[in-house]
């Protein structure tokens, strides 16, 4: 096993668990994703030293105590459980604990084990009990006292309780957060069920009416809307006015006429007009069927939202808050508020757990009062530009409500495919003609522009585009400097003022030319967009490329199914290759979310060494509990060490220990279709980069045309940590590595010890990129972030 290096013994000096007790509770209602929570808290708590316990059942364990429901926890204890759905620690709704007496005995229970530091995994209700526990805490060890069950030794031994919250909930109704565990899982539930339901509506041009769930917050019914292209949603927090009865079937009627075959309409469980009377989804198949005498069909999804795998962005997000929780109670004093450990943007943060509390009660305090406006800026930035977008695409303008511009501006794709480009086009054109533009599609990339092949593309030309995997317009990785004068020729004879380009590495490349063919040129004096769409995710200047996401979930599919044809069998380890070029994005942060034991990349360069120690780490871990193993190799990662030579090498030096197999997943990474969180992330920043493009040209043009040849006029929106950014493409030079096609600092480089600490690997930990503690920032509307809120 690898020694810890100075940096790791500085880790541990300063974040030592030695002496100190977790334990760790699932509350509420279950949610996909806790069970890697739980994983990484165990681990993570181990690996410091700490000793960590589970309560089964909830706070209904606490109560009750005994040994069947407080248990010690062992590294083996959480193996095999980051893929599993649900909670397997049990959770349930406890009577017992909303009363002192309850409250006494947890108490009781928890002294007895010496633990004084609590995680807990679940929805506002769940924290809620939390804190009041935390605060009683000290007059319940005096009540103990006086009871005579603890002596005043133990009174001061454990005089203070520390929490630590992560969120677990579907429905993504905590303030504070961009996502809470288990939504995206739910969204992906929700939209295998549209894309299914979507076929067969088709076919017999049926209109449906689909019932997701969301009491009192409308996120999964607007994103799962935003990522299937619905016709009509109805959420809580935007409630639809008088008449919207008539608007509604208006606008059923008119996207029949426009030879759409079906109709989806999706209601949250909570939805509600504007006198606060309940919309259901009966009511709504009757008004169908009455007013258009449409065959009109209600699904209702139910609890199916709730169960099967997490997704791999739930068990990333699990397992670095799983972490993170446990950092935050070992630097927690008496004085440290409870706080909950949440992500914004792309970033690990805490927030007081109280000021999350509020912030959400105030939200329902807001919807009960009609102040719908204040609920959804309440809801966060995340919540607010959903609703946005989704307003920007929904309702298609009459021809007389159009503002005209007399810009046109085309949009094309390059470089490989990459799921969620198609989202990002229909995004485009239904923006652009919203604004008045006359948008023109250009197919096969620049190798298309420069033979001409540019086409005008109306609202219903991109109908149903959100769902499609790669790219319809087709996209080349053909770059333009060769064929400027030919591309200029096209750009003139369509006079096209604005350019959205979406891709990969090779459209970064491609900007960079056209950029520089301005002093030739002229008709390159435009603003000019990029989007970064490449599953490989090595685009500078941006945190998350369209298309990352779907491809992270075909890996860890995968690497599922690879480790559970294991099962019954011999020990075994598995050898996977994933794509991504020289990027070792997909290699690590797949080998997060599926488990894996190491990942090979060339962004940390390794040798004979490390892998003869990954070997004999593997070895040692065999010949106790652990079944499987798993090794991901980015493709690129080592011209010298294949996959064949690690695949050898592992066989041989494992051999009587245990077997070996290898895979190379190929293509398969590309293809199928989005995630929801590809869908909405292609929507979202493709209607931004529209409204700047509109923004510039307004800015640029004067005597009659638009001229933009300044740096700021062609730049690439990406995402920086908690922010959507513009930054000009010239200045992105310097942070590119153009031989090897990679940013030079990559952000998830930090993510990679939080896999090898998961792996039982000794490896040093910078700390100083974790959360700190925050306070919820309310009713201002900050820069626009989100990884799509991370969705």
């Amino acid at each position: 096993m690898a020694q810890p290096d100075n940096q790791s013994k500085r880790f541990f000096e300063s974040l030592s668990g030695a002496g100190k007790s977790i334990a760790v509770l699932t509350s509420g209602g279950d949610a996909q994703g806790m069970n890697a929570a739980v994983r990484a808290v165990v681990r993570m708590g181990i690996y410091v030293g700490a000793k960590v316990y589970f309560i089964r059942e909830g706070y209904q364990g606490m109560v009750d105590g005994g040994e069947e429901n407080i248990k010690e926890a062992s590294w083996e204890s959480v193996s095999s459980m980051l893929q599993m759905g649900g909670t397997v620690i049990g959770s349930a709704r406890c009577k017992e604990f909303r009363c002192h007496e309850g409250r006494l005995k947890a108490a009781h229970n928890l002294v007895q084990r010496g633990i004084t530091n609590l995680c807990v995994i679940g929805g506002d209700g769940s924290l809620t009990g939390a804190n009041l526990f935390r605060e009683e805490w000290s007059g319940l060890l005096e009540e103990l006292v006086q009871q005579g069950l603890i002596d005043e030794d133990a009174v001061q031994k454990y005089s203070a309780l520390h929490i630590v919250g992560m969120v677990g909930s579907i429905d993504n109704d905590f303030c504070g957060t961009d996502m809470t565990i288990g939504t995206d899982s739910a969204l992906h539930r929700i939209i295998e069920v549209v894309d299914a339901i979507m076929t067969t509506a088709q076919s017999h041009q049926r209109t449906f009416v689909l019932e997701v769930m969301g009491r009192h917050c409308g996120y999964l019914a607007l994103v799962s809307a935003l990522a299937c292209g619905a016709d009509w949603v109805l959420i809580p927090e935007m409630p639809p006015e008088d008449g919207w009865e008539e608007k509604m079937c208006q606008k059923l009627s008119a996207n029949r006429a426009g030879m759409k075959r079906l109709n989806i309409i999706i209601v949250a469980e909570g939805a509600i007009d504007c006198n606060n009377k309940p919309i259901t989804t009966d009511h709504v198949k009757d008004l169908v069927v009455r007013c258009l005498g449409f065959d009109t069909r209600v699904t209702i999804l139910g609890h199916v939202q709730r169960g099967g795998t997490p997704s791999a962005f739930d068990r990333i997000l699990a397992s670095r808050m799983g972490v993170e929780a446990v950092i935050a109670l070992l630097e927690t004093t008496a004085n440290t508020p409870a706080c909950v450990v949440s992500l914004c943007g792309n970033q690990a943060v805490r927030l007081p757990l109280m000021e999350c509390v509020q912030m959400t009660q105030e939200v329902q305090k807001a919807m009960d009062e009609k102040k719908f406006e204040e609920a959804v800026k309440l809801r966060g930035r995340s919540f607010e530009n959903n609703l946005k977008t989704y307003k920007l695409l929904a309702h298609r303008k009459l021809e007389s409500e159009l503002p005209h511009s007399n810009f046109n501006i085309a949009v094309l794709n390059v470089g490989a495919p990459a799921a969620g480009m198609n989202a990002a086009v229909r995004s485009a054109v239904r923006v652009g003609i919203s604004e008045g533009h006359k948008m023109f599609a250009v197919n096969d990339g620049f190798e298309g522009f420069y033979k001409g092949q540019i086409k005008e593309v109306k609202w219903a030309d991109v109908g149903g585009w959100t769902g499609q995997g790669g790219s319809l317009l087709g996209t080349k990785r053909t770059l333009p400097a060769k064929h400027v004068e030919k591309i200029a020729e096209q750009m003139r004879a369509h006079n096209i003022n604005a350019l959205l380009v979406i891709g990969g590495f090779e459209a970064l490349e491609c900007l960079l030319q056209l950029y520089e063919a301005r002093s030739s040129y002229e008709e390159f004096c435009i603003p000019m967009c990029m989007l970064p769409a490449t599953i490989s995710n090595n685009v500078p200047g941006t945190d998350l490329s369209i298309g990352a996401d779907t491809a992270l979930n075909s890996i860890v599919e995968t690497c599922d199914r690879i480790k559970q044809s294991a099962s019954g069998t011999k020990r075994r380890v598995f050898i996977i290759e994933t794509m991504g070029g020289y990027c070792g994005y997909l290699a690590s942060v797949g080998g997060l979310a599926a488990g894996a034991d190491a990942a090979y990349i060339y962004e940390e360069p390794f040798d004979i060494r490390d892998l003869q120690s990954n070997v004999e780490h593997l070895t040692e871990k065999m010949k106790g509990a652990i079944q499987r193993g798993l090794v991901l190799r980015n493709e690129n990662s080592n011209e010298n060490y294949t996959t064949d030579f690690i695949y050898q090498l592992y066989s041989e030096e494992g051999r009587g220990v245990f077997d070996c197999r290898k895979n190379v997943l190929g293509h398969m990474q590309q293809g199928g279709a989005p995630s929801p969180f590809d869908r909405n992330f292609g929507t979202k920043i493709s209607a931004k980069a529209m409204l700047w493009l509109t923004k510039k040209m307004n800015e640029t043009f004067r005597q009659g045309r638009v001229f933009a040849n300044t740096e700021d006029t062609c730049c690439l929106l990406g995402m920086r940590r908690r922010a959507l950014v513009f930054q000009p493409v010239v200045q992105l030079k310097d942070e590119t590595d153009f031989v090897h096609r990679i940013p030079k600092e990559q952000w998830w480089l930090k993510l990679r010890p939080l896999m090898k600490i998961l792996a039982k690997y000794k490896t040093s930990y910078d700390v100083s990129d974790s959360g700190q503690l925050e306070h919820v920032v309310r009713n201002i509307q900050p820069k626009e972030s989100d990884p799509s809120g991370a969705m």
